[in-house]
């Protein structure tokens, strides 16, 4: 049997939470957090598990998921999607991996409703991935707020930890996001992993009364980068690394996190509650993180 034909089982899953699709919007903590990266092998290795996986990809150019996997290119345009003009079918690539591709460069997300951007989401596969762009106050876009989780990627260095810190706190006090997922990449050892994440946790709870979970950890494996320069990810050429491991392992656990209201539903902040945040938006220190 095709392991990506979704098993009666799921489709019963899959009706009984009502069809929608699960979104989550993944960033990195610091620049070179491997954010892109883990998009593409959660992508492969959802596919793999049988879901069908959509790929909305926020970070155009060198190093985008596009261009990650060989130049893929999209053949129709986000805007004309959202607004109905043209059929998701169309303008989404079908990988050989198993999942679709829709470029989404800010450009082309201008003039686009919340409503627009919602409907267009919903439904649409059984898990969408945005590889989310931030803006340059560190806010995410409209379109990465359709999400119902942000999963933050983390390195295990001091100045990745005290990056992380610093794009959490934005991010709260951007769109008041009570609760983020972290993968902790690049580890040399699970109590490493958990050492990180533990002090960032803490920091993040007593600072920002943000709470943090704990959605994996990723090797730290020379073969993601060959893989990379092979054009595929790790997940597909090299499957039994660790690092493959690890990312199979996250994308069996994703499935059953417990499905939240889309961010960009759930109630703003006060405008007077926005103004004292961002009053001490800088305190404390990041690097206490």
């Amino acid at each position: 049997m095709d392991k990506r034909v979704p098993d009666q089982a799921e489709g019963l899953r899959r009706l009984l939470a009502g069809g929608g699709a699960r979104v989550i919007s993944v960033t990195g903590g610091s620049p070179r957090a491997g954010a892109t990266t883990t998009v593409l092998n959660l992508a492969t290795a959802l596919a793999e598990q049988g879901k069908d996986v959509l790929v909305i990809d926020e970070c155009p150019g060198e190093g985008s998921v596009s261009s990650t996997l060989g130049g893929v290119r999209c053949t129709g345009s986000f805007i004309e999607v959202a607004r109905g003009e043209l059929p998701l079918e169309r303008a989404v690539l079908r990988h050989p991996l198993g999942f679709g591709v829709l470029a989404a460069s800010r450009a082309n997300r201008e003039g686009c409703t919340p409503s627009q951007l919602a409907a267009m989401v919903d439904g649409c596969a059984d898990i969408v991935l945005i590889d989310a762009q931030l803006g340059r106050e560190g806010a995410l876009s409209a379109l990465a707020l359709q999400a119902h989780d942000v999963m933050i990627v983390m390195r295990v260095a001091a100045q990745s930890i005290t990056e992380t810190y610093a794009c959490l706190k934005r991010l709260h006090y951007a769109h008041a996001i009570a609760q983020f997922r972290v993968v902790v990449n690049h580890v040399q050892s699970i109590d490493d992993a958990r050492t990180a994440f533990d002090n960032l946790a803490g920091v993040a709870g007593r600072y920002l009364s943000v709470a943090l979970e704990a959605a994996g950890c990723i090797a730290a494996d020379v073969r993601i980068v060959r893989a990379l320069e092979l054009s595929r990810c790790v997940v597909d050429a090299f499957p039994s690394t660790p690092a493959a491991r690890g990312y199979r392992h996250l994308a069996a656990q994703l499935q059953y996190w417990p499905m939240r209201p889309a961010m960009s539903s759930r109630a703003p902040w006060p405008a007077s509650a926005a103004v004292t945040a961002a009053q001490h938006a800088d305190q404390p220190s990041a690097q206490h993180a």
